[in-house]
């Protein structure tokens, strides 16, 4: 149904490229190796709940379903993330043909979907991949239901509302989004006065009550950790300029920089010319304003005061984008998609031959060469637990490729986000020996190291054991300190 149109409307380079980023994410698929974010989501769907220490429980469903099927490979994890990705491309493209001439859909599926932000949901497992898709979805379906009145809808958009806020908590921007609208469109304000926007309410509560059970029976900690916990973040701050530069600098990063100035130009020229005149504003802008603009505007004011997560917007750009594309032109679009061409280009030489080494557990390089001498370690001493404490990441990883229990940094008192949950006494680990395995991002450890202070009041007796170099074409590019534990006294 696309292609046809594509081939009309589209010089042949630019169908090359579409094909060419496609093509990329494809076999990055099958080339990147396992980040730590695909393994602590995998620990997930190993260990399905109604929710989660750090997130609801969507993501694990996902991944639960494709590899109970396929098996357990990176390949199956991270393919479950493009066919998502590339479910919420079609579904956003079905949403702004009813915005958008065809032409000017086309338009706007070129602009997102060339975005380094789509191939990020296309390799690397987050909550953020379900939610794109749910929330697409329910956007589609409140259309629908407001425009075409058909009630039908409201029940559908308030079911999948509830599943996006089963993906993240920000998906409460969903109903809040549709009630901004209404408050603000005259046209469709008589809406407020039936029972279908309530009803649509209703049954998002109702998808999202199972998450509400599990917090209820944990003491709402997952509610906890992602409010007060932030909240908190907030006290005594002063406005920091760099945040709000750096929120800047990684959106032109995932966006491509001439989508986000675009979005910045027509929003202050949209403002510029309506003020807070609404009533002027036509409900289809105002309908994709209202899932757009308070995330986008909202997002980057607290970026003056706190550090705003790289994918924290990324839902705003699906109504944005389509907005957008009512006044951007071609030729910009054009050249944002140069800008992707060699942006990808630049990730696909990284990915093959990782000629700058990140120096930080967030990557890909060294974590199935570092299992597997963490296993024959783990053979030397058979009857020790294995653990790590760098948030989760390695122990994440560990147990992915050793089909084995690891441990997180629990084991000495600190918060663990989800492994709290999954051994919340560690009694049973009483009196036995340990293998601590230390990563070291910087690359800085010298060839002894000292046992880190923070193991010594959990055991007896803490030695260096054995570092371990991860070396690509002979340049060691990560390092990981091996400590031997004697006789585990937990602290419950």
């Amino acid at each position: 149904m696309i292609a046809p149109v594509l081939q009309k409307a589209f010089p042949s380079w630019v169908l090359i490229s579409i094909v060419a980023i496609l093509g990329l994410r494809i076999v990055f698929v099958f080339l990147m190796g396992l980040m730590p974010q695909d393994a602590y989501y995998y620990l997930y769907s190993e260990n399905l709940d109604l929710s989660y220490f750090d997130h609801p429980p969507m993501i694990a469903y996902f991944l639960a379903a494709t590899t109970r099927i396929f098996g357990k490979h990176e390949w199956v994890i991270k393919l479950t993330d493009l066919a998502t990705t590339l479910l919420t491309l079609y579904c956003f493209y079905l949403l702004s043909q009813n915005f958008l001439s065809k032409k000017r859909s086309l338009y706007a599926l070129i602009l997102l979907g060339s975005t380094l932000m789509m191939s990020i949901l296309s390799l690397i497992t987050t909550p953020d991949v379900p939610l794109m898709l749910l929330w697409i979805s329910s956007i589609f379906l409140l259309y629908k239901a407001i425009f075409h009145n058909q009630k039908m809808y409201w029940i559908l958009s308030g079911i999948t509302m509830g599943f996006a806020m089963n993906s993240k908590y920000t998906a409460i921007a969903l109903p809040l989004g549709l009630l901004l609208f209404l408050l603000l469109s005259n046209s469709k304000r008589r809406l407020l006065f039936s029972i279908w926007p309530w009803l649509c309410i209703l049954f998002c509560i109702i998808a999202f009550l199972p998450v509400v059970i599990w917090n209820y029976q944990h003491d709402f900690v997952s509610f906890r950790f992602q409010s007060s916990s932030r909240i908190d973040n907030f006290e005594g701050q002063k406005i920091h300029i760099k945040y709000l530069l750096g929120t800047v600098g990684h959106q032109a990063a995932i966006l491509l920089p001439i989508f986000l100035f675009a979005l910045f130009y027509f929003i202050y020229k949209y403002l510029r010319k309506y003020k807070l005149q609404f009533f002027k504003i036509s409900d289809s802008n105002l309908f994709l304003l209202s899932f757009f603009i308070p995330i986008f505007i909202g997002f980057f004011s607290i970026s003056l005061l706190y550090w705003v997560k790289i994918n924290w917007m990324m839902p705003a750009y699906l109504t944005g984008s389509i907005w957008l594309c009512k006044y951007l032109s071609f030729k910009w679009i054009r050249i944002n998609l140069i800008f992707s061409i060699i942006f990808h280009l630049l990730f696909a030489i990284e990915i093959l031959f990782y000629p700058v080494p990140v120096k930080s557990d967030d990557t890909w390089m060294g974590w199935k060469e570092l299992s597997t001498e963490v296993k024959s370690i783990k053979n030397e001493f058979p009857n020790s637990f294995i653990f790590s404490a760098d948030d989760y990441k390695t122990s994440a990883v560990l147990h992915f490729y050793l089909h084995d229990k690891i441990y997180g940094k629990n084991i000495i008192g600190q918060p663990a986000l989800q492994f709290d949950i999954l051994d919340k006494s560690l009694l049973h680990l009483k009196n036995k020996d340990a293998l601590f395995i230390d990563s070291d991002p910087q690359l800085k450890s010298p060839e002894i190291v000292n046992p880190p202070e923070k193991l010594l009041p959990y055991f007896d007796s803490v030695s260096f054991y054995k570092k371990i170099e991860i070396k690509n074409n002979d340049k060691v590019v990560r390092k990981f300190n091996v400590f031997y534990c004697k006789n585990y006294v937990p602290h419950d």
